[in-house]
């Protein structure tokens, strides 16, 4: 059994159709490789019943393993991530999306490259080898691509994709990025490993597969876009 204990933390808004699904696929990963882990689950008062269906998980699998920590309503994947922190007991966080966009089969890939290099960080990227996007129209690639480009053009990273949420960190690096990022929403995830680049944390990738959500509404309009374009040249002009 690995010393290391890996938190996963899954911020959840009407995910219902998901939750028991992509929880079973992590506890599923985490035994098959033996490694000590938690889900914690963040849901911001869910209207559809994620929260129960969250209960009955720990039925199932044990509130050692997983951990419901709600939320009073919708206040942001930032603050998501700071609440889900607070209860980690883990040594290292695992941050995804709960819509199944993101296979946990991934996670031990991320595990194992972290400890090559003890790594501070690592990310999946879609756009680095065997990566990719399935379920996308043009529009949304598109969308990806360039926004993707914009940021590596403006900001100079040092990563290839910087718009994802499957990632790996150290806890205490989580906790200080957290600290330091000012942005919400879409680009939250970009400043995050900006501001990893200007603190000299270490970062490596391990290409994933990202499959457009299953259930549900995708949270990406035009609205985001224009928000998109002002936060990136917000974190150009203060980076």
């Amino acid at each position: 059994m690995s010393i290391n204990k890996y938190s996963i933390l899954l911020p959840t808004y009407n995910e219902l159709e998901n939750l028991p699904l992509i929880v079973y696929l992590i506890v599923k990963t985490f035994e098959e490789a033996n490694y000590d882990y938690e889900v914690i689950i963040i849901d911001d008062n869910s209207p559809d019943g994620t929260q129960n269906a969250a209960r009955q998980l720990q039925k199932i699998y044990g509130e050692d393993k997983i951990v419901l920590r709600p939320r009073a309503g919708k206040l942001g994947l930032g603050t998501a991530y700071v609440h889900g922190i607070k209860h980690a007991k883990g040594n290292f966080i695992v941050i995804m999306d709960a819509d199944l966009s993101h296979h946990p089969k991934f996670i031990p890939q991320f595990i194992e490259k972290q400890k090559e290099g003890d790594f501070d960080i690592v990310s999946g990227t879609r756009y680095v080898g065997s990566g990719g996007v399935y379920g996308w129209d043009l529009r949304r690639k598109l969308i990806s691509r360039v926004a993707n480009y914009i940021t590596q053009v403006l900001l100079r990273p040092g990563a290839s994709d910087l718009t994802g949420s499957f990632r790996l960190y150290k806890k205490d690096v989580l906790s200080n990025l957290i600290d330091k990022v000012v942005s919400k929403g879409y680009v939250f995830q970009i400043e995050m490993i900006v501001r990893a680049r200007q603190l000299d944390y270490t970062v490596a990738e391990v290409p994933i597969t990202f499959v457009d959500r299953v259930y549900g509404d995708s949270k990406l309009g035009g609205t985001e876009i224009v928000g998109f374009a002002k936060s990136i040249l917000t974190l150009f002009a203060t980076t």
